[in-house]
């Protein structure tokens, strides 16, 4: 076989191969994080609406050329659930951003009169019996102090995390980082089991409140 025979058939090889491998490439650095929504081209349709009472207006914001999820309540609670199953070792971090423009000025995270938040985004570890499933709910709190850690005033298994706190920070956007494994060990003292959907909610049902949060780029990782 010819010098040239074997130089063209390596080229033809490489442009054949070239595609699939960016492809492997784009694939492995995309297996670095997996993106919930970014809002970017609206809403997920992996997105799912679970009502408690009424229903909380979820819809897309734009400013500056970014999109985010705008949330308004009023003495209304709704979730967005998106269900994914994922190995909490091999994704541990939970990041997002958030905004609220207003607080509970009534919320209080102690009382099930007062279990209300401009903007909460949380991880559900279901069980087959419901009333055993867990969750852990990072919260911008109202009157708890910020790092605080609670069970929720309803549900013991429910857990709220006062990630942000009061009314410093309304109305600018904060990013969010959680180690939701070693927040569940801490929390539960034990090992996680598979969670099963992350879910966010605006809700102002039990003080008949109202409130505006955005929430944006949620996303697992490494």
């Amino acid at each position: 076989m010819s010098k040239c025979l074997l130089s063209c058939s390596a080229n033809i090889v490489i442009v054949i191969l070239l595609p699939f491998l960016l492809i492997i490439s784009q694939e492995l650095f995309a297996a670095d994080k997996i993106v919930i929504d970014d809002f970017e081209d609206g809403l997920s349709s992996h997105w799912s609406v679970k009502e408690f009472k009424g229903m909380t207006v979820y819809s897309i914001h734009e400013e500056n050329g970014n999109k985010s999820l705008k949330a308004y309540s009023r003495d209304t609670a709704s979730a967005l659930i998106y269900k994914i199953s994922y190995d909490l070792k091999e994704f541990p971090f939970l990041t997002w951003k958030w905004k609220v423009m207003n607080i509970i000025s009534t919320g209080d995270a102690t009382k099930k009169a007062g279990d209300d938040y401009a903007a909460r985004i949380y991880v559900i570890f279901p069980h087959w019996i419901p009333v055993f499933t867990k969750s852990i709910n990072y919260i911008w709190a109202n009157k708890l102090k910020k790092g605080d850690t609670i069970p929720n005033s309803f549900y013991s298994r429910v857990v709220m995390v006062a990630v942000e706190s009061g009314t410093e920070m309304t109305g600018e956007w904060i990013s969010e980082k959680r180690n939701v494994l070693e927040d569940y060990k801490a929390i539960f003292g034990e090992d996680p089991a598979t969670p099963e959907a992350i879910a966010i909610m605006t809700d102002t049902d039990n003080t008949g409140e109202e409130a505006v949060a955005y929430y944006d780029d949620i996303v697992l990782r490494r």
